[in-house]
């Protein structure tokens, strides 16, 4: 298909400039993926040689297909379910499924969303020792109706940040979360490294093992690149319609890639050392998964002096990752219903609250009233991420890059993506979209399913 014709395109929202796309992406990118999952993950998988395969592959696989995806979007400049048909008609299918993944993953995010609101409160409210209780996050997320509450009043503050707009919600909140989040994140990260016995922690996160290389390192690092580069759900497609023609696509790549693997590492040095330090160098204590975060870590800032102080910096730094790529996956379907049904964006925003606190309730509801619903043995939240992030999003990117690569030339990509600054990485971009990325990418997609 030839270019879009841009004069029948309408005026739409879009971003003060490249430095307000990129801290809105990075925004996107550097969520709950990286301060929650990231280093639980580094921890199950060894630590320095889960850190170096998952720096491999972001480089090495995130460039072209968030590059693809950002293309898509500006060349089309319209909403995620238009977009991949207006650029080729026969993609117009991988709108709907793209834009469908945040239905499935969103809804599981706030609930995630609205533990870390209740943590934050409890630290910036002074009974963060409650939380140190190994017993309390179990209590917690069983209880009703609290999850519900937490997790409707995560989604009201990003429907919130929604409903201000582009440039003066999305772009105006992550100025100030972005920066807000890296400065918190250092100051704890260098506190968490003067502990005694944090060093040995951070010589096991930074060493890689060979030793502990295998095939689900690989498959774990490529999962956790789709999660925390928000690839394939919709969220760098609608972001790219809302980008500058005069703006270079691979340099904000490059920044938005740099963000991400920077708040990765980060979260790492804050975690791993500071449990190895207050665990006397126990690698078994970092092996506690998902409530890494929520179990783990509240006793460690028990046991650590200043301890209030750094659970509140903590909490903080998380819950505005949270919301920052909250508010990213919420605007893919709300910029959806704004241009498909000519809402006004409160209304669409509004609706889409409302869609999210319904279809939340499952997962929220997953360890209390709903216990016994068990899908594979799974609990719904879990079961939601795994089809989700493991299944369907895979699905989507393996799809994207071989209709791009070989139905449709990679050329009417790489002609967007050339403009405003030329495009260095022109001849890799295209190997990678055809040849290499659907090769992993299917084995990613089979490991998981039979995983």
């Amino acid at each position: 298909m030839g270019e879009l014709d841009k004069s029948d395109r309408t005026e739409r929202p879009g971003f003060s400039g490249r430095i307000g796309f990129v801290l809105s992406a990075a925004g996107s990118a550097v969520g709950l993926g990286n301060i929650w999952r990231f280093p639980y993950l580094a921890a199950e998988y060894g630590g320095g040689i889960f850190l170096l395969v998952y720096v491999l592959v972001t480089l090495i696989f995130g460039f072209p297909i968030m590059a693809m995806e950002i293309a898509i979007g500006r060349k089309a400049g319209c909403c995620c379910v238009n977009a991949y048909g207006a650029v080729d008609r026969r993609a117009s299918f991988l709108g709907w499924l793209t834009s469908g993944i945040t239905l499935i993953t969103l809804p599981y995010y706030c609930v995630i969303g609205g533990w870390v609101l209740k943590y934050a409160a409890l630290y910036i409210t002074g009974e963060g020792s409650e939380a140190a209780a190994t017993s309390y996050f179990q209590s917690f997320i069983s209880g009703f109706p609290e999850p519900l509450v937490w997790q409707i009043l995560f989604i009201a503050l990003a429907a919130a940040i929604i409903i201000c707009g582009v440039k003066n919600g999305i772009e105006l909140a992550n100025r100030f979360l972005m920066p807000a989040l890296i400065i918190i994140a250092v100051i704890v990260a260098g506190y968490s490294l003067t502990l005694p016995g944090a060093l040995e922690g951070a010589a096991w996160y930074l060493t890689p093992d060979f030793s502990r290389f295998s095939f689900r390192t690989v498959l774990s690092a490529m999962g956790q690149m789709f999660w925390s580069l928000s690839l394939s759900s919709g969220i760098m497609v609608t972001f790219g319609a809302y980008l500058g023609r005069n703006q270079s696509i691979e340099h904000s790549v490059k920044q938005i890639e740099l963000f991400d693997l920077g708040a990765a590492f980060i979260s790492g040095l804050i975690i791993i050392p500071a449990v190895f330090a207050f665990s006397g160098g126990d690698q078994q204590a970092l092996n506690s998964g998902a409530g890494l975060m929520f179990i783990t870590l509240p006793g460690v800032f028990e046991a650590m002096p200043s301890g209030r102080v750094i659970g509140v910096l903590f909490f903080l730094l998380v819950m505005f990752a949270a919301i920052s790529s909250a508010i990213s996956m919420m605007e893919v379907n709300t910029a959806n219903l704004i241009e498909r049904f000519g809402m006004k964006r409160w209304q669409a925003a509004l609706i889409m609250a409302g869609v999210l606190a319904v279809l939340g309730i499952p997962p929220a509801l997953g360890y209390s009233l709903w216990n016994e619903l068990r899908p594979f043995g799974l609990t719904i939240l879990d079961f939601e991420d795994i089809v989700g992030n493991s299944i369907v999003t895979p699905i989507a990117a393996l799809l994207a890059c071989l209709f791009f690569g070989w139905v449709a030339h990679p050329r009417i990509l790489t002609e967007e993506i050339r403009r405003g600054g030329g495009f260095k990485r022109r001849r890799s971009f295209e190997f990678t979209l055809r040849w290499l990325a659907p090769a992993v990418i299917l084995a990613v997609l089979v490991g998981s399913v039979v995983g």
